[in-house]
């Protein structure tokens, strides 16, 4: 049974800094596509940040390019997201999301609808 499993949400001041951390369980190691996504309500899911199982290649939406990181760590089952600089339009709940399929142009494959598999959810907040 997969699992994911964030953590490392919370509140902070605009301009600092937060990591994400997702801990996988439950699939085989392989060429699976990693992905984080944020949502806020009333809105659609939007991907964050995502990384190709096939080509460890990695997108990114415009408003966190530069300053987010998505890193794999397939040794300790783990991906985690540094999020720098953070702004109040960063505020959102955060989910990890996972899909068994290379996905060698990951940019096509950005959209939620894709990946199988999800985390709960961490809360970010960015406030003064």
């Amino acid at each position: 049974q997969v699992q994911l499993v964030e953590s490392g949400g919370g509140l902070v001041r605009p301009g600092n800094s937060l990591t994400l951390s997702c801990a996988t369980s439950g699939f085989r190691h392989g060429q699976y596509s990693i992905g984080w996504f944020r949502q806020v309500p009333g809105k659609e899911r939007e991907a964050v940040s995502c990384s190709s199982g096939g080509t460890r290649d990695a997108y990114y939406t415009a408003s966190v390019q530069g300053r987010f990181t998505i890193t794999r760590d397939d040794a300790k089952d783990t991906v985690i997201l540094p999020m720098n600089n953070l702004q109040p339009e960063d505020t959102a709940v955060y989910y990890c999301a996972e899909d068994p399929r290379a996905f060698d142009n990951i940019p096509k494959y950005r959209r939620s609808y894709y990946f199988q598999h999800w985390g709960q959810g961490t809360q970010v907040t960015v406030s003064s």
